[in-house]
């Protein structure tokens, strides 16, 4: 019987298109640079908005409105509380990557973000991972520096505390030398040095950075000092100068306009572009601390040997994240103030331990251009993501694919390549969902051209976002202000930055459209809703 791969899926959090070296950034990102120009990198890999759907997607191969995180569950308003698939958190009507897995004789591992339930019954442990250490909600401070939750607590900095859980354990007190990154990275190396030498693994790396806070070590802050000095219009430009140069994008992509949602760069205080500008560097320093500690557990493979047997998925959980969270009701009014009070956000103390910044829509339509916005809207710059497979067992290594995927394709790829069935509609006594996405194996060995072809409808909501795709024709649905309110459509072949709406001169296209996301919307349940993340 031929050896069993390994598994190993790498996931960053909010990390932008061309946010490491090896899709065009400025970021020292080595070690994942070597694995992506060996590997094959993909340009139209999408996720969800935002980093729980995502996730639940991840290890279920189905979308996140039947796996339960149809809204996240720091959004649930009245109406949706109490809906199926709007759990909260990863619901019974799915059955997760690791317990299938685990069921086949897979050890599996998880250190990392996890944003899929609260408690102890609905953590890593009781899905099928058989070590766990993490971070059980969707952020938290690196450094474990929380202040004293009162009454004046902003309300989703209230619902964010740091919770921590090994196995079935509550983790009381963090180390004095916690870091986020290094301690995931750390604990993955534990467990793989302390695993069952005689069964394949499955190891899951989902990092908490860089989403905010923005955090890191000061020496590699430092290395970043003056780099973002010209702002995001100039970062911009010179992203969009480099993907072509890499061959990620066509030299004639049109690249949609950086939409001014708070103040234009030119228009800051000088003090303003240096704040801004700092937390541009603690951003770049958690990107590239996050590559040197899964540089850290990929060399351990290469010292054990299980390098060349270890299939390496690299991706990131959604867009950049652009958000202007002092516009956000669901900080409550006084956000502003209350950092003031807890933490100290002078220019030399951004980045750490009791700092608390953001870096705001311009950079992160730096990170995500080509392409319409960021984070949580279902435009390419909210949905397309950095992802790349190492596995020099399979064909394509190497090269670029252009080809359209998904990542509820990730659960049914590994399912196949680890030999292991999905049950379909039962497992153990339960009904479950079947599985949406699409195997990559004969794509990846290089059996077919293509993973989807154009008859492939994919749907996207969140936050009363709509999205629908079949091929190369997209439907947007973009709710104001930041939107028109109404459908919007796009040939993704010929404009990639989603600018050049279609829907006057195209009307039975988007009529088509129209009525897939209707069966979209029957097959998963989507109920809509109006977010409370949406700006003032």
């Amino acid at each position: 019987m031929p050896q069993r791969p390994n598994f190993l899926v790498i996931l960053a959090d909010d990390l932008g298109f061309s946010d490491i070296g090896a899709f065009g950034s400025e970021i020292a990102t080595p070690h994942l640079d070597k694995l992506a120009l060996a590997g094959l990198r993909l340009t139209d890999f999408h996720t969800a908005p935002t980093c729980s759907p995502t996730r639940s997607m991840l290890l279920t191969g189905t979308d996140h409105h039947i796996a339960g995180i149809g809204t996240m569950a720091e959004a649930l308003t009245p109406e949706l509380i109490g809906k199926p698939g709007y759990e909260g958190y990863l619901n019974d009507r799915v059955v997760a990557l690791p317990e299938l897995l685990r069921e086949a004789g897979y050890q599996t591992l998880m250190s990392g973000k996890w944003h899929l339930g609260l408690t102890a019954e609905l953590a890593p442990h009781a899905r099928g991972f058989e070590r766990s250490f993490s971070l059980l909600p969707g952020a938290a401070n690196h450094y474990g520096f929380e202040p004293t939750f009162d009454d004046t607590t902003p309300g989703l900095l209230k619902a964010t505390p740091a919770l921590y859980i090994e196995d079935d354990t509550f983790v009381d007190e963090l180390p004095a030398d916690f870091y986020s990154s290094d301690a995931f990275g750390a604990k993955l190396l534990q467990y793989l040095k302390e695993r069952d030498q005689s069964r394949p693994f499955f190891a899951y790396l989902p990092f908490s950075a860089p989403h905010w806070p923005l955090q890191a070590p000061a020496d590699l802050v430092a290395k970043y000092k003056g780099r973002y000095d010209a702002g995001p219009h100039a970062l911009r430009q010179e992203r969009l100068v480099r993907l072509r140069e890499l061959g990620l994008i066509d030299e004639n992509t049109e690249a949609h306009p950086l939409l001014e949602l708070n103040a234009e760069w030119d228009k800051l205080d000088d003090s303003q572009r240096r704040a801004s500008a700092r937390a541009m560097e603690v951003y770049a320093a958690m990107v590239e601390r996050m590559d040197w500690n899964i540089g850290r557990v990929v060399e351990y493979l290469r010292q054990q040997g299980q390098l060349d047997n270890t299939f390496i998925l690299f991706l990131s959980d959604n867009g950049a994240e652009g958000a202007l969270l002092e516009a956000f009701p669901t900080f409550g009014p006084e956000l502003m103030s209350y950092l003031d009070t807890h933490y100290d956000n002078s220019l030399d103390n951004i980045g750490r331990a009791n700092s608390y910044v953001w870096y705001g829509p311009g950079w992160a339509q730096a990170a995500t251009a080509p392409s319409r916005l960021f984070k949580a809207f279902t435009t390419e710059g909210g949905i397309r993501v950095p992802a790349l497979i190492h596995y020099p067992a399979l064909a394509r290594q190497g090269q670029i694919g252009h080809g359209f995927g998904t990542v509820m394709d990730v659960t049914p790829t590994i399912l196949d390549l680890a030999g292991v069935r999905h049950p379909g509609k039962r497992w153990r006594g339960r009904e479950v969902a079947p599985v949406r996405g699409r195997s990559w194996l004969g794509y990846l060995s290089g059996e077919t051209a293509t993973v989807h072809d154009d008859k492939t409808v994919t749907g996207w909501e969140l936050f009363g976002q709509r999205a629908i795709r079949q091929g190369n024709w997209k439907a947007v649905w973009i709710p104001g202000p930041v939107g028109p309110a109404t459908w919007q459509l796009y040939d993704l072949s010929q404009d990639r930055g989603e600018i050049h709406d279609l829907a006057a001169s195209h009307p039975d296209k988007l009529a088509a459209l129209i009525g897939e996301w209707q069966k979209y919307v029957e097959e998963t349940g989507v109920v809509l809703s109006q977010s409370p993340f949406q700006p003032d």
